[in-house]
């Protein structure tokens, strides 16, 4: 099946200031709308309510790799079209109550978890423009269709960050975020293995409820990384140019020591040596950096009203720009901040105290009311360079896309952007956007 972008050309220029040149659409790609690789088809929840037309989500996530044909761009979809109990009156017209019953077998309270209208649906790897590549076939839900609760899934991934590898035959790196980790994935959307945080492996192993995982899990990354905020884990992901590292970035600051951390600025980048093997990979966790983000009032200024705290940010993607420079998506749904990063000067801090569960102040807690800075502790952060804001807001021009969600560079070194449509719950649609004027290059 083949995911073909037909063509459109906007004009328009994105002005930030102190910031030059000024950034210009110059290209914006949309489905064909009857394309088979992405409809989902049609939903109504047994108590009624709005029907929804739901489209496979390619936005979660994308890569281009220098050997890329001109017109290729791999993308990825996260767990399926979901939406929370509490969204039901907005998404479905239906009290929360109706759309989630209780079960009292289970212990779920009426009007509690999300709804998953395509509990069938599997996660899948898109190669756009030209065609479809293969299906991550895992399932992950929580409830079907119906408001039913469903049993816990060992196998289940929540896929994000995507990077494809040239090794046996074009291997992907997958950034799950749900449960967090890493997923390994054979051309052929086979999952070959699964990287977890270290001492979490047996909860794929050996679940308390369901079969275990169909695939190998190991738990090599730091054990730390079990402490991420639900549904706030590794999203963003890049590889060196070699294909010997992979870089990767929490989505929002670590529960660390709890969630009374959740304003902290503080977010942990990590780097894993990669040794390709025919059955699933080896990786080891080389390099650890801390990345802030910057003050909310970077995107209200822009107008956004999605963005009161600081946990209101998040990190949804990154791209290598060569030389441990990335470029690195700090967003809210409304508006996007692209920030160029570079790793040299910043303090490794991986294997120190700051890596040990018992340690206070925690990396989480400098910064915070009470607690030393960053600079107190001696520790350099990644330097970061705003590069330019991408609005969706009305009156932006040009007016980009809601939640911003993948990146990659032509041939010619313009910037590639894609959205996350949400399966067309909120009525979106997938969008790539080519701009000029951004500066990038390899």
């Amino acid at each position: 099946m083949r995911a073909i972008f037909r063509s459109l050309v906007g004009v328009g220029a994105l002005l930030c200031a102190g910031h030059a040149p000024a950034q210009e659409i110059v290209a914006t790609y949309e489905p064909d709308p009857n394309d088979p690789a992405l409809d989902l088809g049609v939903y109504q929840h047994p108590a009624g309510g709005k029907i929804l037309t739901l489209f496979g989500g390619a936005g979660s996530g994308s890569y281009r790799g220098p050997g890329d044909p001109p017109n290729v761009l791999w993308t990825v979809g996260d767990r399926g079209p979901n939406f929370t109990c509490g969204d039901a009156p907005a998404v479905l017209g239906i009290t929360a109550a109706a759309a989630c019953p209780a079960d009292p077998v289970r212990g779920v309270g009426v009007g509690v978890g999300r709804l998953y209208p395509r509990p069938d649906y599997a996660p899948s790897i898109y190669k756009l423009r030209l065609e479809r590549d293969g299906l991550l076939r895992v399932l992950d839900v929580m409830r079907d269709g119906e408001g039913q609760v469903l049993d816990q899934d060992a196998s289940a991934i929540d896929a994000e960050g995507i990077v494809r590898l040239p090794h046996f035959g074009g291997r992907f790196f997958i950034g799950e975020e749900n449960a967090t980790g890493l997923v390994e994935v054979a051309a052929d959307g086979r999952i070959l293995k699964r990287f977890v945080p270290d001492g979490t492996e047996q909860e794929y192993n050996h679940p308390v409820q369901g079969p275990p995982a169909g695939y190998l899990v190991e738990g090599v990354l730091p054990e730390l990384l079990a402490k991420r905020r639900i549904n706030r884990g590794i999203e963003s992901m890049a590889v060196s140019n070699d294909f010997r590292f992979l870089y990767f970035i929490v989505q929002s600051p670590l529960d660390h020591p709890d969630t009374s951390v959740r304003d902290t600025r503080n977010i942990r980048l990590f780097k894993a040596a990669l040794t390709p093997r025919p059955h699933g990979s080896t990786i080891r966790v080389v390099g650890e950096w801390v990345y802030t983000l910057d003050d909310v009032d970077v995107l209200q200024g822009v107008g956004v009203t999605d963005a009161q705290r600081i946990r209101d940010l998040r990190v949804s993607e990154m791209m290598s720009l060569g030389d441990e420079r990335f470029l690195v998506i700090e967003r809210t749904d409304q508006a996007t901040a692209l920030y160029e990063i570079d790793l040299k000067g910043a303090t490794n801090i991986l294997g120190t105290a700051l890596d040990e569960p018992e340690t206070r102040p925690t990396l989480e807690q400098h910064g915070l009311p009470s607690f030393p800075t960053l600079a107190d502790a001696g520790l350099v952060p990644v330097s970061k360079t705003l590069r330019f804001i991408a609005s969706s807001l009305d009156g932006a021009e040009p007016q980009f896309a809601r939640k911003l969600e993948g990146l990659g560079l032509t041939q010619r070194g313009a910037l590639i952007l894609v959205n996350d449509d949400d399966f067309g719950i909120t009525g979106e649609r997938v969008r790539v956007d080519v701009v000029t004027g951004a500066g990038f290059g390899r």
